[in-house]
């Protein structure tokens, strides 16, 4: 497996980096596992500035020598069970030319590296069902279904519009 790529926090006030942003979002969002349509105008040209504002928010991305090729986006929640951070893990994409190659793994150990820094006690992240081959690494890198009592079954990812 070729490791000739390279991982680093994205600098949001660095333009080649807002640029890979907003890049790497699109093609996913693009991508049947993001919905199949790009960014808005509006997404495009907001993103890095509202991601920038945010202090809770950081992204990493990954370069094959100097061509952006992956991405991960990270939102920093709240465990009021642990009275902790938590690192949501919200965007994981991957160019389709660069899958397989253990890119998106290399991310997440990036990813869970600045979650320690800010003293997180764990990373959540949501995935489609039918996203298999996310699911296998996710599950690697030891991501599990949520529960705190079996009886109760696992916890399922809701989401309602607010228009």
């Amino acid at each position: 497996m070729p490791a000739a790529f390279s991982v680093r926090p994205a600098d949001y006030g660095r333009p080649s980096d807002a640029r890979a942003i907003v890049a790497l979002l699109d093609a996913y969002a693009s991508d049947p596992a993001g919905g199949g349509e790009p960014l808005s105008d509006f997404a495009r040209s907001r993103l890095v500035p509202e991601l920038a504002s945010r202090p809770q928010a950081f992204s990493v991305l990954a370069f094959d020598g100097e061509a952006a090729v992956g991405l991960v986006n990270c939102i920093e929640g709240f465990s009021t069970f642990k009275c902790l951070p938590l690192v949501n893990v919200h965007d994981v994409a991957v160019l389709a030319s660069h899958r397989g190659r253990g890119i998106a793994e290399a991310m997440l150990v990036e990813v869970e590296r600045l979650a320690r820094e800010r003293g997180a006690c764990k990373l959540t992240l949501e995935v489609l069902s039918g996203n298999a081959p996310a699911m296998r690494l996710y599950q690697r890198v030891g991501f599990e279904g949520y529960q705190l009592d079996p009886a109760m079954g696992t916890a399922q990812f809701l989401q309602k519009w607010l228009d």
